[in-house]
């Protein structure tokens, strides 16, 4: 057992110090007042026997045991001491076998160290700093248990001010191993969602095909198809698209589009009915990209339009994207994908970025129908405004608009990780 004295200038950086250099499996012994601070005398691999038999030699040479330096025969009465009176026959006052006064106070038993007022006072003093430690680990062991609900509910409560649905909040919320701060699991928590975020890595202008874009009227399908022509004709040279409408009604629409054909090159055309549409398409076979702009439908509308229900009817390879804003609140949008649910979709694209508040809602949708997202688009300009989908830029660009238009976050710091997504 090694004990050690420790001095501070409070109780509570003696202990520290103890602590320190001993270890928590430390027993302090002791605790006074001295003059400038505190005085701790403290044990490590505690023996209460040998402190005990320390106690024990400390207190017998504090209180030696008496004896006397007379000879025992001068404890007894001396004969001639005796009065005339007393009567001869009455016994001795101490028979021979009785041991004199003196030594029989010489082998008392001493008084017990145990009940040493120091003793004592020693042990209530460990026995109270004992419980002192334990009630602080275990409030330290309740502050750890609690910790991860804590940090569980300020992550799901930040995910919905990002406009997520509290559905995916929660499955978001349930995947973070919540070990370190809340920075740590707020970053575990954006890449859960940067992950849950599928792409489909510019397929349109890489694969090229036959390609329709279907959605609600006013999300800005014509500009798209323009845009995606353009960016085409940069990446593999001029002729090598053609636009085609299924849009009758529209007359504004058709005209827009012939007049982005003329500053491309392409060719525009109109199709009334599923045969047409084929014949259109047939005819342009040596196009490396046929667009096909689909006339817009109502989100409350149960059927689907004739115009989509045209790309069905030319048994071509067709694939469908569905255009939805990302101004749109999440309850129109999950009934456009309602009324579209019977359209196999190869992918999303996101437009009007930058009319909108936030993305959460949008990106709600998008994952739980497990919907790629194909391209963004965030401004009328061609073809600048239309970009590539990547999920880390649609998570920053989220965070960027929560900043800007959410309400004011009391944890600033959790916004510092928008630029650590980027990619």
């Amino acid at each position: 057992m090694k004990i050690k004295r420790y001095f501070a200038n409070d109780m509570r950086r003696a202990i520290r110090m103890v602590r320190d250099e001993q270890g928590p499996d430390a027993v302090i012994l002791s605790n006074r007042r001295v003059n400038g601070g505190v005085e701790i005398l403290a044990a490590v691999d505690y023996n209460e026997l040998v402190v005990q038999s320390m106690v024990d030699e400390q207190v017998s040479r504090k209180v030696p045991a008496r004896s006397d330096s007379r000879p025992p025969s001068q404890s007894l009465p001396h004969p001639r001491s005796q009065t005339t009176t007393r009567p001869p026959s009455q016994p001795a006052q101490f028979s021979a076998a009785s041991p004199p006064v003196e030594k029989f106070r010489a082998v008392q038993p001493q008084a017990n160290p145990i009940a040493d007022p120091g003793v004592v006072a020693m042990r209530n003093e460990i026995r109270d700093l004992r419980g002192m430690l334990e009630n602080r680990l275990r409030d330290i062991t309740a502050h750890d248990k609690k910790r991860p609900q804590t940090q569980r509910a300020r992550v799901h409560e930040r995910l919905r001010q990002l406009g997520l649905s509290a559905r995916l909040s929660t499955r978001i919320a349930e995947c973070v191993e919540y070990r370190g701060d809340i920075l740590h699991s707020w970053r575990q928590a954006l890449a859960k969602l940067s992950s849950m975020i599928h792409v489909t890595d510019d397929d349109i202008i890489s694969r090229g095909g036959i390609v329709a874009l279907i959605g609600p009227t006013g999300v800005g399908k014509t500009s798209t198809v323009a845009k995606l022509a353009a960016r085409f004709t940069v990446r593999h040279g001029a002729g090598r698209v053609v636009m085609i409408t299924t849009d009758r009604s529209r007359i504004g629409a058709r005209q827009q589009l012939y007049s982005y054909g003329r500053a491309l090159g392409a060719p525009v055309h109109v199709a009334s009915n599923g045969e047409q549409l084929r014949e259109m398409v047939i005819a342009h076979r040596d196009k490396a990209l046929v667009l096909i702009d689909t006339a817009g439908m109502s989100p409350r509308e149960l059927q689907l339009p004739d115009e989509v229900s045209m790309l069905y009817q030319t048994g071509l390879p067709v694939r469908s994207y569905v255009v939805l804003s990302a101004s749109s609140q999440r309850r129109s949008l999950e009934e456009v994908m309602h009324a579209i649910n019977r359209v196999e979709l190869d992918g999303v694209i996101l437009t009007k970025l930058d009319e909108t508040t936030g993305l959460g809602e949008a990106l709600s949708v998008v994952v739980q129908h497990r919907l790629p997202v194909a391209y963004i688009s965030d401004g009328k300009r061609i073809p600048e405004n239309l970009h590539p989908a990547r999920s880390n830029n649609l998570v920053n660009r989220s965070l960027t608009l929560l900043q800007h238009f959410g309400e004011p976050s009391r944890e600033p710091q959790l916004m510092e990780s928008a630029t650590s997504l980027a990619g």
